[in-house]
C-alpha cells in the first residue's frame, strides 16, 4: 500500500544543513527571519519560550521537539523577562564546542539542540503547504534519538555520510509528522489522512495516479456521497479533490522530467494522461512552462551548479 506521507517526504528530498547545541543562562532573546528554511529544536534540559508569527507562544520543556517546515519569523527567549537589550545577534562559542546565549559565566538553565535542514525539491512550496506550519511534540524519546543520530552523523566523516543523513532526515520528518495530533492539525495532508474515509481516497490517488479519477469515483472509494466527500475533503485538506490530484500529478511529473530519461509521452502516461498534448497543456497551465522548456531549464540549472 502506498503511504502518501512517506511519498511526500521522499519528494521533499531533505538534506542536512547544520546543527549545534546551544545553552542559555539569564536573560536572552534570539529573533530569526529565515527564508522558509525547515527549523527543528530539541530541548535537552530546562525550558524556554518559542514565539512563531501567527502562532500562540509555547513554553518548551525538556524532551520537547519542535519542527517548523518553513520558518520565516520566530523568536526563542529565556523565561525571564527580556527587552531589546537582551537581543542576541550571535551566540558565544564555548570551549566544549557548544554555544551560549545570555550570560556566559553562570550555570545554564536551558540546553537546546537546534538545527536547519533544506528541502531539495522543486515543489517545496506546494508540498510544505500541505504540512502543519508548526509541529510541537512532547515526550517522544524516539524523536530525540533520531535527532541525535543526525547530529552524530553530520559531524562524522564516515563513508556514505550524505546518503545516511538523507535517510535519517526522511525518517525524522515522517516520525515528527505522524507523532502530531492529526485531529488538531490545520487543513492539509495530515488532517486528511486522519479522516478514515478521506484517507482511503487519498491513498487511492497516490497508488493509482494514472487512473482517470472523478470526484464521484473518489467519493465511492470513501463511501461518501459526492457532495459530502467534496465538502469534507476541501475542508480537511484545504484544496478540492481534483486540485489535489492535479498538484500531485504535476509534482510526480516534474520529478520524472528532472531525474529520469523518460520522454514526454512516457511521463504523460505515468501521471495519468492519455496523450502528450493533453499532458503538455496541463503542465504548462500549472507550471508556467511547457515540459520541454522545464527540462531545458533544469538542465541549465544543473550546469550552473
Amino acid at each position: 500500500m502506498i503511504d502518501p506521507l512517506a511519498e511526500m517526504v521522499m519528494l521533499l528530498q531533505p538534506q542536512a544543513s547544520f546543527s549545534k547545541v546551544v545553552s542559555g543562562a539569564g536573560h536572552w532573546r534570539v529573533h530569526r527571519t529565515d527564508h522558509g528554511q525547515p527549523f527543528y529544536c530539541v530541548v535537552l534540559e530546562g525550558s524556554c519560550q518559542l514565539d512563531v508569527v501567527g502562532q500562540e507562544s509555547i513554553i518548551l520543556q525538556a524532551g520537547d521537539f519542535v519542527l517548523i517546515p518553513a520558518a520565516h519569523d520566530y523568536t526563542t527567549s529565556s523565561l525571564l523577562p527580556t527587552t531589546s537589550a537582551h537581543l542576541v545577534t550571535a551566540p558565544v562559542a564555548l570551549a566544549n564546542g557548544e554555544f551560549r546565549l545570555g550570560t556566559a559565566d553562570i550555570p545554564h538553565d536551558v540546553r537546546l539542540l537546534i538545527g536547519h535542514c533544506a528541502f531539495d525539491s522543486a515543489d517545496t512550496d506546494l508540498l510544505v503547504s500541505l504540512l502543519p506550519q508548526l509541529i510541537h511534540i512532547r515526550g517522544e524519546k524516539r524523536l530525540s534519538t533520531l535527532v541525535q543520530l543526525v547530529v552524530d552523523e553530520s559531524r562524522a566523516t564516515r563513508p556514505a555520510r550524505e546518503v545516511i543523513l538523507a535517510r535519517l532526515l526522511e525518517v525524522l520528518l515522517i516520525e515528527a509528522l505522524r507523532s502530531t495530533q492529526e485531529t488538531n492539525a490545520p487543513p492539509g495532508l495530515l488532517r486528511g489522512l486522519a479522516d478514515e474515509r478521506l484517507a482511503v481516497a487519498i491513498r487511492k490517488m497516490h497508488e493509482r495516479p494514472t487512473q482517470r479519477w472523478t470526484v464521484a469515483q473518489l467519493a465511492k472509494e470513501a463511501a461518501l456521497s459526492r457532495s459530502t466527500f467534496f465538502a469534507r475533503f476541501s475542508q480537511a485538506v484545504g484544496v478540492a479533490p481534483m486540485e489535489y490530484l492535479l498538484a500531485w500529478r504535476m509534482a510526480l511529473a516534474k520529478k520524472l522530467l528532472r531525474t529520469s530519461n523518460a520522454g514526454i509521452v512516457d511521463v504523460a502516461g505515468l501521471v495519468g494522461y492519455s496523450s502528450a498534448s493533453a499532458f503538455s497543456v496541463a503542465f504548462s497551465r500549472h507550471i508556467g512552462l511547457s515540459p520541454r522548456q522545464y527540462v531545458r531549464q533544469q538542465q541549465a540549472l544543473s550546469v550552473l551548479q
